[in-house]
């Protein structure tokens, strides 16, 4: 284990904070404040490496302990304990996977071909870290008078992270922003979707940082597993969130996501705006739509109406609004702000604007004045309707978070006595990657890059180990046949009947 020297400690309690496994206490002992490791320290060296002042230094060993090989940290358990991931008890001498191995994946819809759902997942399977062994289990079952092979292994994976998906259009910060979490930073706003802005937690150089590499691996693992993370954006904005829940943004929880950009709304609705008011501005950070000037609203027969918008001109009935913190996720902080003016050699007096977002949630109607200017007035049914469409065709906002690896290196020695055959297997089609149970998405080119939806794996599958890695329950399947020709570890197939946890 591992001690500190009390005389030079500052009390800052980094270590304790950092431990994964709480093997640090502190208190006060006789009106001094102490800092203390416990007998359950597995020198994982977490709080050397986080220690800013180096005062933690090795002592002497605890009876009993068991270095564990499951991967690189090699965390040396006590009886009784687990390694720092939590995956290992050391139970009178011996490790054992603390979690039962779980053989029968999620259904899946995609599941068709006989080789697309794995025989069993290899959430609870142990390592065939450091990769030179076979995969901890390689079952065969007949499928249709075929026989078909999984192996299944827990790899430990420094290329990892999260692309976590939020649907809204509020603004969180500019693209390529540093996202923190525990104070650490752990990723950046990524490049945004459409409805919905980008977040990546993680990532090689993230993980393997000085600074926030285990709060980066803490952060992508609970974000995996389902778990609420509160995430900032540069320490300003906000963001808590969970697979499958809203996001809530600064205290707001999100509630819709919208229909479209300015100009898509426009696209969809334009017959709809042309029976309520002679002008309709849809706001949106992304691109703000001018119905009158839009091709849509040429289609259903309007002109140009005069009305001039708040924003930069783009194309025809189309302009971009400014990146900020009102409506639409621009700078426009009501509706009135949205109308710049009118001008008046075109429009006349009494025409009606209707002005909203693009879920309908805000919404205003004004009125064109004799001298140009414009006047607010109670919303009319038909002006209603138009705000009402568009909030009907939104769908509710939810958190969506993608898990991506990269399983191209060692851990393809517990597959095959040949790595480069299984990737190829892979991009040929003749073997099916799944990440705990769940199809993967594996990116073309070399290697094999993957990314998967949490939200059909396993509850609770991902883990990580203070190298620091995240540790992604991996499956391929294929043929008996096919994995024969990649050089797969025949001698160690067994039937799945043969387990004892297997049930159909």
């Amino acid at each position: 284990m591992l001690k500190i020297r009390e005389d030079a400690c500052k009390k800052c309690r980094i270590c304790m904070k950092n431990c994964p496994i709480e093997a640090i206490v502190a208190g006060e002992e006789n009106g001094q404040k102490y800092v203390r490791i416990t007998d359950k320290c597995v020198e994982c060296n977490i709080c050397r490496r986080v220690c800013p002042f180096g005062v933690i230094e090795n002592a002497d060993q605890t009876e009993g302990m068991i270095q564990c090989s499951s991967c690189s940290v090699q965390c040396k358990i006590p009886v009784g304990s687990t390694g720092a991931c939590k995956r290992y008890t050391n139970e009178g001498g011996k490790l054992v996977r603390n979690r039962k191995l779980v053989v029968e994946p999620l259904p899946q819809v995609e599941a068709a071909e006989n080789i697309r759902k794995p025989i069993i997942t290899a959430v609870g399977a142990g390592t065939n870290y450091p990769c030179i062994r076979p995969a901890p289990h390689i079952v065969c079952e007949n499928r249709d008078g075929v026989d078909v092979v999984t192996t299944v292994t827990e790899a430990p994976l420094s290329y990892s992270g999260v692309l976590v998906k939020l649907d809204t259009n509020t603004y969180i910060g500019e693209e390529g922003a540093t996202v923190y979490c525990e104070g650490k930073p752990v990723g950046m706003v990524q490049t945004e979707e459409y409805g919905s802005k980008m977040i990546y937690v993680g990532g090689a150089n993230r993980l393997t940082a000085k600074d926030g590499g285990f709060a980066t691996a803490r952060t992508i693992c609970a974000l995996a597993n389902g778990e609420e993370v509160e995430l900032s954006v540069d320490k300003k904005i906000k963001i808590r969130c969970q697979q499958g829940k809203a996001p809530v943004i600064n205290g707001v929880e999100e509630q819709t996501m919208r229909i479209g950009c300015g100009s898509a709304t426009i696209g969809l609705l334009a017959d709809v705006m042309k029976e309520a008011v002679d002008e309709c501005i849809v706001i949106d950070h992304h691109v703000t739509g001018l119905f009158s000037e839009h091709l849509a609203g040429r289609e259903v027969g309007m002109k140009w109406s005069g009305v001039i918008p708040n924003a930069t001109k783009s194309t025809v009935g189309r302009y971009f609004g400014g990146h900020g913190d009102g409506i639409g996720g621009t700078v426009l902080q009501t509706p009135r702000d949205a109308i710049k003016s009118v001008d008046m050699s075109v429009a006349h007096a009494g025409m009606t604007i209707l002005v909203t977002n693009t879920t309908g949630e805000i919404a205003a109607l004004f009125e064109v004045q004799e001298d140009g200017d414009v006047k607010e007035i109670p919303m009319t049914e038909k002006a209603a309707k138009v705000a009402r469409t568009i909030h009907e065709n939104c769908q509710s906002s939810m958190t969506s978070v993608m898990y991506c690896g990269g399983t191209g290196g060692s851990a393809r020695g517990g597959v095959c006595k040949h790595p480069v055959a299984i990737t190829e297997a892979v991009h040929e089609g003749r073997a099916q990657l799944t990440i705990g149970g769940a199809p993967a998405f594996v990116y073309p080119g070399g290697g094999l890059n993957f990314i998967v939806d949490t939200g059909k794996v396993i509850n609770k599958a991902f883990t990580w180990v203070p190298t620091p890695a995240t540790v992604a329950p991996v499956e391929y399947t294929m043929t008996k046949e096919d994995y024969e020709k990649i050089g797969g570890h025949m001698d160690r197939i067994k039937n799945v009947k043969d387990f004892p946890e297997y049930q159909k």
